[in-house]
């Protein structure tokens, strides 16, 4: 007798939402490394700096301590507190604690804010190149996402006169991601400010502030958010960042969101449901973190600083290559238009930036993150949070792939 189907019919909000690209190219290269392929993995947002050992101890403290029962849906006070003293620290932005969530991970803040507000018709505003989630969390949500191209010639940011035209009755939310995954770009207090002009005329806009990168700037300073350069704009905006890039707590997957309380009231409401609150011991952890010296988040920056501008050199030694160093992010948004047509060794052409990718997997062991993927093609995005021999070897072997297209 046959067996019924091994899941039941999907639901209609499923068509067309995959798994995260950047998930399937993990997996990919687990496979060939278990394969025995030796690869070098240029398209994670993970950092190769370990977790401050004041942290790690610090988890360590809270689990003899005993500290491993659930907490609160929406954070531990302890760690609230510390959001509220480092958004003040580094935004001189107020906030009360019942304008406070702890979630799992910044993505869950993001997704959960989303969920809470969107209907039918309701419109998102994401600038391109954007993070690929974005996309099908408002999808997932039930609203539409609307992409925005923003040209290179202006830095891969969003222009006011193009905010404008974008907008139109249905417009819910705006993304605002600073410094921008992939690109890099840093908005700057005075392309904020442009940006908060079109949205004042617009009352029912609220900005989805992502902020996950803040501290891999190479400034000197946390990047902007649109709260601190426009105040008036505070009532109608939802900060969002985690631990993950700032302090190499990507496992620990602890985010915060930082809002109107009536918003950050319905977004616990939703992980009530959901997750339920964080971790108990990366919330302890958390705390080390944003109450500790800060020195770390500056040290590492003009580490990634040195390695941006080595790589970036590098790359451009590529034929058919070109990149411009990045404000912010330890990515490389990599022009491969001169590659575009070519064949490889065994007679393929390459006609996009995913048989790009696909080419220097296969043929050069590393992994690349495809343009397409993220709303721009022909570009491919590298990760320069590696060591400086691995940046080394995976330069020799993108020269090499280079130069063996035809």
């Amino acid at each position: 007798m046959a067996l019924a189907s091994a899941i039941p019919t999907l639901s209609p909000r499923m068509s067309g939402i995959k798994a995260s690209p950047a998930s399937v190219l993990r997996r990919r290269a687990r496979e060939l490394r278990a394969a025995g392929r030796d690869i070098i993995e240029l398209s994670s947002g993970n950092l190769d700096f370990p977790t401050p050992d004041h942290v790690i101890a610090a988890a360590h403290d809270a689990a003899l301590r005993g500290e491993t029962r659930y907490t609160d849906v929406d954070g531990t006070p302890e760690l609230k507190r510390a959001v509220q003293a480092a958004l003040r620290r580094d935004h001189h932005l107020d906030y009360g604690l019942d304008e406070i969530v702890i979630t799992n991970g910044s993505t869950q803040a993001l997704f959960n804010a989303l969920l809470a507000t969107l209907g039918p018709d309701d419109e998102v505003i994401i600038p391109a190149p954007y993070w690929a989630p974005y996309l099908d969390q408002v999808r997932l949500s039930g609203g539409t996402p609307v992409v925005m191209p923003c040209v290179q010639n202006n830095g891969f940011k969003l222009r006011a006169e193009d905010l404008q035209a974008a907008i139109s009755a249905r417009t819910r939310w705006i993304v605002i991601n600073n410094p921008v995954n992939p690109s890099g770009a840093l908005y700057s207090p005075e392309d904020l400010t442009e940006i908060a002009a079109v949205l004042l005329k617009h009352p029912d806009i609220f900005v989805l502030a992502d902020g996950l990168y803040e501290h891999i700037v190479f400034g000197g300073v946390p990047a902007p958010t649109l709260a601190n350069i426009a105040p008036r704009l505070k009532p109608r905006t939802l900060t969002v960042s985690g631990l993950a890039k700032s302090y190499a707590m990507m496992g620990w997957r602890i985010g915060y969101a930082a809002g109107p309380a009536a918003l950050i009231r319905a977004m616990i409401a939703i992980q009530s449901q959901t997750t339920s609150g964080a971790s108990s011991i990366s919330q302890a952890a958390a705390v080390a973190a944003l109450d500790g010296a800060q020195d770390v988040l500056l040290e590492r920056a003009a580490i990634l600083r040195a390695r941006r501008d080595r790589f970036a050199e590098l790359v451009n030694g590529c034929a058919g290559l070109s990149c411009t160093p990045p404000e912010g992010t330890f990515y490389l948004l990599v022009n491969c238009a001169g590659v575009i047509g070519k064949r490889s060794p065994d007679g393929k052409v390459i006609e996009t930036d995913r048989d790009f990718s696909t080419y220097l997997l296969e043929e050069a062991d590393v992994v690349v993150f495809p343009g397409e993927d993220l709303g721009l093609s022909p570009y491919v995005r590298i990760s320069f949070a590696n060591p400086s021999s691995t940046i080394e070897e995976a330069a020799r072997r993108l020269k090499r792939a280079c130069e063996a297209l035809q």
